[in-house]
């Protein structure tokens, strides 16, 4: 049984960081694409980061270019999200994905496993 479990989300003030890791177990994700993305309370879950097998590949979304740092560590079969100057409006649940498909991609219909999700609150 395939299971993504995120960690590392909590409360922090404006301008602070947070580490959040992803690991999955019940297969080997080394050649898929993993990603993260974020739901916002009354919004639509919306891309975060992505990453292609061997880390050649990256994407993220505008506005956390420069802040938010993906990587992955396919011997342990984590994908991590190093989020730093964070911002009230970076309040979420974040959550790791995974997909079969060869590049990253920003369509979340694209991602075949879910994990259930990390709260990361910004104080302002």
């Amino acid at each position: 049984q395939v299971q993504l479990v995120e960690s590392g989300g909590g409360l922090v003030q404006a301008g602070g960081s947070l580490s959040l890791s992803c690991a999955a177990s019940g297969r080997t994700f080394s050649s898929y694409v993993m990603g993260w993305f974020r739901q916002a309370p009354g919004k639509e879950r919306e891309f975060v980061a992505a990453i292609s097998w061997n880390g050649d590949i990256i994407s993220y979304i505008d506005s956390v270019k420069g802040r938010f740092t993906i990587s992955r560590d396919n011997a342990k079969n984590t994908v991590n999200l190093q989020i730093n100057s964070l911002k009230p409006e970076d309040t979420a649940v974040y959550y790791c994905a995974v997909s079969r498909r060869l590049r990253p991609t920003s369509n979340s219909a694209e991602y075949d496993y879910w994990g259930q999700g990390t709260q990361v609150t910004v104080s302002s």
